[in-house]
């Protein structure tokens, strides 16, 4: 039995409380104490014993997740979890999720006999906000408890020093609350090879140069590598289209490609993977290829060929019509701004998509001005958090606020925002004021070799599961899976269901062990 299920009977609402404590005067007395508590330190534990001390029931309070304004990753923790931690305490008897920024509301509702504060608020100027409480409390005869503080810790501090592994943790409260099973994950695998999807994007040659390095740097800061070997992969929209025929599932994809060597390659590894192709030749631009210069397991250089210009209306004229004629389940546009997708392509496209299509886009600007916002109103997205941020010209906000205006921004239906190896958070309705309105997966990436192409695996992995479920926690929880099992691999190569549910298993196999 899990954590939350375990001590779910101490977790209450505030108004299920008011009628188990009844009103005042009361035959026991009843003390709160309300923080985050994101980790649960000793610092923690000395207060709440204190507060136990001065009355029969302690309610231990915690703020919600959408209120922790701490730092732009905080909570660490989840709501869920962090109730359940503190409901696992011997000494607390209760604990609430309070759904409001401050603890007021929930005072002036319960109206405890004390409420106990940290010895960090007490001092001979009372800051507003313990101000504001001890007003609550004084008009009803209730008061202020400060508790001792010797010794002060930090969540923080302890957070970024040393974060705690509880991955396995967030994912296995997410599945509780979502009713979903492992099991469910691997008939969820099973079922991707049903859909049809047809990918629209930028096509990238990803090659890896190994050197070894024997000299220079004496008269100029050149290094002088020696050449080992080369190894080319497919990229970009090309690589998202081979891990979704890699499902097993159908996949057209329409690219633009040059009159050049990288073409052949291309056009020989898709057929050799069984992609449907509707390549188009413009001879007049490169075939987009990116070559990492790597010596002694480090990338020192990267050389870039490839035409960002705008592709020919004759040729823009042909992707419209292949993606107007194209009968699929979802069509997916994977933007990489070289030359597909501008501003006088998309609206075209886009208008070009068949009826009852599930759309799909991913704006990659590593290199390029892209904008994910340029993609109203589709089904589900699937941005960084470097794109998120430059679309809505944000640096500062925390990642939860950044995520809701985003959702409310692009008018999706799904976004999953990558967050890199803090695994990903998704927002799937608009009403964010709502609990239920986020969630989080973290990566299970064990052995990052190589992040390259991570996204690509999730947006198709994820795609499919949508089709195949409408969970948007089984699209994120096996898109996540993906993003790690390619995170593992050398190169960018296809995940295939066999990896995913290698790290369904392993997963699987912790929680029976922890449970």
């Amino acid at each position: 039995m899990s954590l939350t299920k375990k001590y779910s009977h101490k977790i209450k609402t505030a108004d299920e409380l008011k009628k188990i404590i009844g009103p005042l005067p009361r035959a026991k007395k009843v003390i709160m104490c309300h923080g985050v508590f994101d980790v649960v330190h000793p610092g923690h534990l000395r207060h709440l014993l204190f507060a136990k001390e001065k009355a029969q029931i302690l309610i231990a309070s915690i703020t919600s997740d959408k209120f922790v304004t701490k730092d732009k990753y905080r909570p660490y923790v989840p709501q869920e979890l962090r109730a359940a931690n503190l409901a696992a305490l011997e000494m607390v008897d209760y604990v609430i999720i309070d759904n409001n920024p401050e603890p007021l509301n929930n005072l002036k509702l319960l109206k405890p006999d004390f409420f106990g504060k940290g010895y960090e608020y007490s001092s001979h100027v009372v800051n507003s906000k313990t101000g504001d409480e001890s007003k609550i409390l004084e008009s009803y005869g209730g008061r202020i408890i400060f508790t001792p503080g010797d010794i002060i810790y930090s969540s923080t501090a302890l957070i970024n020093s040393d974060p705690p592994s509880i991955g396995l943790d967030k994912l296995i409260t997410l599945m509780e609350k979502e009713k979903i099973k492992f099991q469910d994950l691997k008939e969820t695998l099973k079922n991707l090879s049903k859909a049809t999807v047809h990918v629209i994007g930028d096509t990238i040659v990803d090659s890896y140069t190994h050197t070894s390095i024997y000299g220079g740097q004496n008269k100029t800061p050149t290094p002088s590598v020696r050449y080992e070997n080369r190894k080319d992969y497919v990229g970009g929209a090309g690589i998202v289209s081979k891990h979704i025929r890699a499902t097993g599932a159908k996949v057209i994809f329409s690219t633009v490609l040059g009159d050049d060597q990288y073409t052949k390659f291309v056009l020989k590894d898709l057929k050799k993977t069984n992609v449907e192709s509707k390549v188009i030749i413009d001879s007049t631009r490169p075939t987009t290829n990116k070559n990492v210069i790597i010596a002694a397991n480090h990338r020192i250089a990267k050389i870039d060929t490839l035409d960002n210009n705008a592709i020919s209306d004759a040729i823009l004229n042909q992707l419209v019509e292949s993606t107007a004629n194209t009968k699929c389940d979802a069509v997916i546009f994977s933007d990489f701004r070289h030359g597909i997708f501008n501003k006088r392509s998309i609206k075209k496209l886009i208008g070009a998509i068949p009826e009852k299509t599930y759309k799909v886009a991913d704006s990659q600007v590593a290199t390029r001005w892209g904008n994910i916002l340029d993609f109203p109103e589709f089904d589900l997205i699937t941005p960084n958090e470097k794109e998120a941020r430059f679309s809505l010209g944000d640096q500062d906000s925390g990642i939860r606020p950044l995520a809701a205006a985003l959702y409310d921004s692009s008018k999706c239906k799904t976004l999953i925002l990558k967050l890199g190896a803090k695994g990903v958070i998704v927002c799937k309705n608009n009403s964010h004021e709502d609990l239920n309105s986020f969630f989080v997966v973290e990566s299970f990436s064990k052995n990052a070799i190589d992040p390259v192409g991570a996204g690509d695996a999730l947006l198709a992995y994820s795609t499919l599961s949508m089709l195949a479920t409408k969970s948007e926690a089984i699209s994120a929880i096996l898109g996540s899976l993906a993003a790690a099992c390619e995170c593992e691999f050398n190169g960018n190569i296809p995940v295939f269901p066999q990896n995913v549910l290698n790290k369904i298993k392993e997963i699987e196999k912790q929680a029976e062990y922890s449970g």
